[in-house]
């Protein structure tokens, strides 16, 4: 056994990213994401390859073939060719031709599985990726699982690869947003919405994360993975393929994940499908989204969207494509909450007045990587799932959560297991339809304990704990009186103030929140000066 040491108290995947972002050198985490996650793919599907391989080579006298493609396709693991198994590239690691190795690998695995077709990353022979590197990043991903079986394998190369999506995600910044929706925000989306059973679908679904969190749910359930199925589409291709990829690492079937340039408005790539479960991310507040060629779509049930803002185009889009007892769970921009340009007023009003919106989560800020816009999660509900939960009806749940979470970084904020239990227990106790109506008011920390509690006991053997408002957090309120706000959809318009806050101090607020932005305004000037300075003393040597 080796000898223990302090790196082997971090996590498999963190030891991994750590060795494998000291091995970047000149290139950007861009295009680097591709090179590693590409080497992690590479090794699931040979390591999956390997271990049928050896159980057809003992059954050989039997009659079975291991290099028969058929073989492998009745098991549905993908086949390797010979000159594409990681133990000879891992072989040929410090040789300097392995950059031409691994994408002649690639190659012939694409050419020999339809389904990757187009999918696998060919820049390992670019000149601007070292030999000497990427043969230490062919040993580094040939120690994930190493000597364990397929099953074993492919939930740690699949949680290695969903950690390094993340990380490429925060080294990216604004761009990495574009790919990947953090994992929290992806984990509460899918805990309020419990995709138990029937289609999954995600018209903007990046790399896939509400996919394979779709699938994890249904797994610590004790569902079953088959009974769900999954639809997707994705404008951009890069990042489609990392999508293919990160589903094949899970074993998801991502046969009806699909790409167009022009994306789901202009080229709608499952025009017929009728969802049980939409989860997504949109991009927020498009205005290029094609609106002026669509003015008379027929998704357009609810009010024709402005041609500069896409985000209620993408609501209807959502509802067009909601099955009778269907619900869709997404994140918009929380300008989408009161804005009233172009129709966008009238529209909401008539989704308010048709009973379809059942919840409101108001979010925290520094959530999303690629945007400072403060953001919301929508929850709706198709005509016939508002008649069967009829308790409900003419109410929509609003749940504050913006105190919620935790600093990751200086810039980004996650939130916790015990946040999103918090907020989508809240929810499914609001949905049970009872309700505690008390004169004793209780806060949130109190609440969460009761939440806890009720989670211990799970829902099944406890049914003692109902929904209560908890002012500063969370309210149930008539549709009646979301008009009388003039359809206003801001949870802080209804959950109040904790009665903690009832004494808020306006001038002691202002002056902390003034005596912050001076302190930035200071460093960005101390920043300034001393690039400043720099410049100077560079045309100063120059000048010399």
């Amino acid at each position: 056994m080796a000898k223990q040491n302090k790196a082997t108290e971090e996590p498999l995947e963190k030891q991994l990213w750590k060795a494998a972002d000291k091995l970047r050198k000149n290139i950007d985490a861009a295009e680097y994401k591709h090179v590693v996650l590409g080497l992690i793919f590479l090794k699931y599907i040979s390591d999956a390859f390997e271990e049928l391989y050896i159980r057809l080579k003992e059954e050989e006298p039997m009659g079975a073939d291991p290099e028969d493609r058929d073989e492998y396709r009745a098991e549905n693991v993908f086949f390797v060719p010979k000159d594409a198994r990681w133990t000879l590239l891992q072989s040929k690691a410090k040789q300097p031709e392995i950059g031409k190795f691994v994408d002649d690998a690639m190659d012939s695995i694409e050419k020999e599985n339809r389904s990757l077709k187009g999918v696998l990353p060919k820049v390992y022979a670019r000149q601007n990726l070292d030999p000497t590197s990427l043969g230490e990043l062919i040993d580094l991903v040939s120690n994930i699982a190493l000597g364990d079986a397929k099953a074993r394998s492919a939930d740690v190369l699949g949680h290695v690869f969903e950690y390094f999506l993340g990380e490429f995600a925060l080294a990216e910044g604004k761009k990495g947003g574009q790919f990947y929706t953090p994992r929290s925000v992806v984990e509460l989306l899918v805990e309020m919405l419990e995709p138990h059973k029937g289609r999954v679908f995600d018209p903007c679904c990046g790399s896939g994360g509400m996919f394979v969190q779709s699938e994890k749910f249904v797994a610590e359930h004790q569902g079953r993975i088959n009974d769900i199925s999954i639809y997707g589409q994705e404008s951009n291709q890069t990042t489609w393929r990392l999508c293919k990829m990160n589903l094949a690492i899970r074993g998801i079937d991502s046969s009806q994940v699909k790409w167009n340039n022009e994306g789901s408005f202009l080229n709608n790539a499952h025009k017929d499908l009728k969802a049980d479960y939409i989860i997504a991310n949109p991009p927020f507040n498009v205005s290029d989204w094609g609106g002026d060629l669509l003015r008379k779509d027929g998704r357009w049930q609810y009010g024709t969207p402005p041609v500069g803002n896409a985000n209620y185009a993408w609501i209807q889009h959502f509802l067009y494509h909601l099955a009778p007892n269907g619900q869709a769970g997404f994140v918009l921009a929380k300008g989408s909450l009161t804005s009233k340009t172009s129709g966008e007023g009238e529209i909401r009003q008539a989704l308010i007045e048709a009973g379809l919106i059942a919840c409101i989560v108001n979010l925290p800020g520094k959530l999303f990587l690629n945007t400072q816009i403060p953001a919301s999660l929508w929850f709706l509900r198709s005509g016939v799932a508002i008649n069967r939960d009829s308790t409900r009806e003419n109410e929509i749940l609003f749940i504050d959560a913006r105190n919620l979470g935790h600093l990751i970084n200086r810039r980004t904020l996650e939130l916790s297991e015990d946040d999103i239990q918090l907020i989508a227990d809240t929810y499914h106790l609001w949905k049970k339809g009872e309700k505690t109506e008390s004169v004793e008011s209780i806060n949130i920390e109190e609440w969460q304990t009761m939440i806890a509690a009720e989670a211990e006991a799970s829902y099944e053997t406890a049914e003692s704990l109902n929904y209560r408002d908890i002012p500063g957090f969370c309210a149930s309120v008539p549709i009646e009186r979301v008009a009388e706000l003039d359809y206003v959809l801001t949870p802080g318009r209804y959950v109040g103030l904790p009665e903690e806050e009832d004494d808020f101090d306006f001038a002691e607020r202002f002056a902390s929140l003034k005596a912050e932005l001076d302190t930035q305004l200071q460093e960005e000037a101390e920043l300034n000066k001393l690039i400043a300075e720099n410049l100077a003393k560079i045309k100063l040597e120059e000048d010399e």
